[in-house]
């Protein structure tokens, strides 16, 4: 890779890393809308930049601004993540089921949102994007020590919230 402002490596730079990083923001504060919107932001951020940034730093100055973008969005706004219920297709599932299902479904979210952000970040990135411990790591800013840390805290508080799953 040469430079940013080439057409060719911005493009496959935002092939590569907008879902990722929409993932990321997403995991964190639980808005799709305004996640999509960072993310954007981000990448046009990059392009008015692009001969600012080195193409090897390019994918931490994209994580960097959107997370930051975010925050500001979030200390107006004061959001927390809220999980939408899945959207399935209607069954005709034992009701016995369905109910147990929503209760699980309902305890699962209480948990996930009883959790600190780093936690809850962690944990969905590694759980739900199979993102390895390195990436969360270079995503976050900290050492893959510290999102060990996390994800055992996290592990050990759901396990106590959910009981017996």
């Amino acid at each position: 890779m040469d430079n940013v402002c080439d057409d060719q490596v911005y493009s496959e730079l935002f092939r590569t890393h907008s879902k990722t990083v929409f993932n990321y923001i997403y995991y964190k504060f639980g808005n799709e809308e305004k996640a999509q919107d960072a993310v954007q932001e981000a990448f046009v951020k990059l392009w008015e930049n692009c001969a600012k940034v080195a193409p090897e730093k390019a994918k931490a100055f994209v994580y960097t601004v959107a997370n930051n973008l975010y925050l500001n969005v979030i200390k107006a706004e004061k959001v927390r993540l809220k999980h939408r219920p899945a959207e399935g297709n209607i069954t005709r599932q034992d009701p016995e089921y369905l109910m147990e299902e929503a209760q699980f479904q309902a305890k699962l979210e209480a948990a996930l949102d009883s959790l600190p952000e780093n936690q809850r970040t962690t944990f969905l990135l590694n759980r739900i994007d199979g993102k390895k411990y390195h990436e969360i790591a270079e995503m976050e800013g900290v050492s893959v020590k510290a999102i060990e840390k996390r994800m055992g805290l996290a592990l050990k508080a759901l396990r106590e919230i959910i009981d017996g799953i």
